[in-house]
């Protein structure tokens, strides 16, 4: 590669320097290892001046990189374009080559812009090198952000079928908690009617069942969070990859996941505090 890869890579150094001019100038045997190369060389010692054997030619080690692409993009080792050309008898030939564009204020027209251009590097080759048009195979162009795009796609049907997953279960524990505050009316039906007796209102009947329909709910709710926290923490570490890393719960979805679950509850509570309510005092107390 050239001293500008790095760059282009978005890679960042741990230790010593990347690849400059003067090393692709003189042929120089140097080489800069990924963080995932070094440890498992080096045991987290000092990598600088060391030399690695690359298919029986030594490098000197002149710098260790990490890359936000995670550990498949730390495994790889680069060195100075020119010497890999001459080591290795390729003459000028280059396997690939990779472009950076300049960064668009939003995904979707840096997405058409990388498209754009793609395709204008794809005419420009065939015309130059007497490629048929429609020959797709002669000339392999990879668009990182058509890759991203497809993999955030996925990520957003993802998504929606856990949101409906979780609708519908909360649908269901709707009904189970609607007919568990109606069973618990049934049973209550004396104490209602006493209270009505002795002057309670139909409103303070309803909002009592409702609040403890509410709670029953945002205590399930609560615990369920927590568990869900405990049980990301326990298994995060042990499910990241390379477009997976630091799992974790958005603050605005568990603040969202509350507030349905609040709105849930007083939706359980609903008809059973609608028929607490209806209830008449003179057939509550004759209730045995």
């Amino acid at each position: 590669v050239r001293g500008d890869y790095q760059f282009l890579e978005n890679a960042s150094l741990t230790q010593g320097r990347f690849l400059n001019q003067m090393d692709l100038d003189a042929y120089e045997k140097n080489a800069v290892i990924g963080h995932r190369v070094y440890q498992d060389l080096f045991k987290d010692k000092n990598a600088l001046g060391e030399y690695i054997e690359i298919t029986g030619i030594k490098f000197k080690v002149v710098g260790v990189y990490t890359d936000p692409g995670g550990e498949r993009e730390e495994t790889r080792i680069f060195i100075p374009l020119t010497t890999a050309q001459r080591v290795y008898n390729a003459g000028d030939k280059l396997r690939s080559l990779v472009f950076t564009l300049k960064p668009e204020d939003d995904f979707e027209t840096a997405l058409a812009t990388s498209e754009a251009f793609t395709a204008q590097l794809e005419s420009d080759l065939k015309t130059k090198h007497t490629i048929a048009p429609t020959d797709a195979s002669a000339v392999n162009i990879n668009n990182s952000l058509e890759n991203a795009k497809r993999f955030y796609d996925l990520m957003n049907m993802i998504r929606w079928f856990f949101w409906g997953v979780g609708i519908c279960t909360i649908i269901a524990g709707v009904v189970g908690v609607s007919n568990i505050m109606l069973i618990i009316v049934k049973e209550r039906t004396k104490e209602i009617g006493i209270r009505k007796a002795i002057g309670a209102q139909p409103l303070s009947i309803i909002g009592m069942i409702l609040h403890e329909s509410i709670f029953v709910t945002a205590i399930a709710g609560f615990f369920g969070l927590i568990f869900s926290l405990f049980l990301l923490e326990l298994v995060g570490p042990l499910i990241e990859t390379d477009y997976i890393r630091n799992p974790s719960v958005d603050f605005n979805v568990a603040i969202t996941t509350v507030v349905i679950l609040i709105v849930a509850g007083a939706l359980a509570g609903f008809v059973p505090a609608r028929r607490a309510a209806n209830i008449k005092p003179i057939v509550a107390l004759r209730d045995e």
